[in-house]
């Protein structure tokens, strides 16, 4: 039996779907003006630029995606460069979240359009490509990548992992738990 290689970050993609529900609940209330806890969406962008895309991006783009590409998928014209182009997407999303939420949280509030339009998008976009890592590339690499290669694998994820400080995933458990219990208090 093979060593599986994709499960990690499917775990992953579990607590990063979490922080997406939470930025759909709070952005069309953001909108209209009944969510202005702009603490939030700096929270937000902390987890998705340390937890999704320094910590889990991280593994994907210099491990996963370069375990694929030495197993024959091309660097260009592929899955992989798709995944690629949408980790950049993202990023861009993310930066326009931050710089709404800044100017909302300095007394802008006309930018909390912006806020909720770029976090929406960049939730949309997540979705759909953490569906399509989750159910077409991650099965793909279970399948192309040969057993003597994947200790070398989970060894890649096991030293970025390492290179975390103490508590960093908890951390990050953590700040999505305290903000999923502030939603259901609102909702009760």
């Amino acid at each position: 039996m093979k060593r599986d290689i994709t499960q990690a970050l499917v775990e992953e993609h579990r607590l990063i779907l979490r922080m997406l529900a939470l930025l759909e609940r709070n952005a069309p209330l953001t909108a209209a003006g009944r969510y202005t806890n702009y603490r939030f969406y700096r929270d937000a962008v902390d987890f998705i630029r340390n937890y999704a895309d320094r910590f889990h991006h991280a593994k994907e783009e210099d491990i996963l995606f370069e375990a694929l590409i030495t197993n024959g998928m091309p660097r260009e014209n592929s899955p992989v460069a798709a995944m690629l182009m949408e980790h950049d997407r993202g990023r861009a999303y993310v930066k326009a979240m931050e710089e709404a939420a800044l100017a909302a949280e300095g007394g802008d509030t006309s930018r909390t359009g912006a806020l909720a339009e770029n976090a929406l998008a960049y939730l949309t976009l997540l979705r759909e490509h953490i569906d399509k890592e989750d159910t077409i590339l991650y099965p793909l690499a279970e399948r192309i990548i040969p057993e003597g290669k994947r200790e070398g694998i989970v060894g890649g994820y096991e030293a970025a992992e390492s290179r975390t400080p103490a508590g960093f995933a908890e951390h990050y458990l953590h700040l999505v738990e305290q903000y999923e219990a502030e939603a259901t208090a609102k909702a009760a």
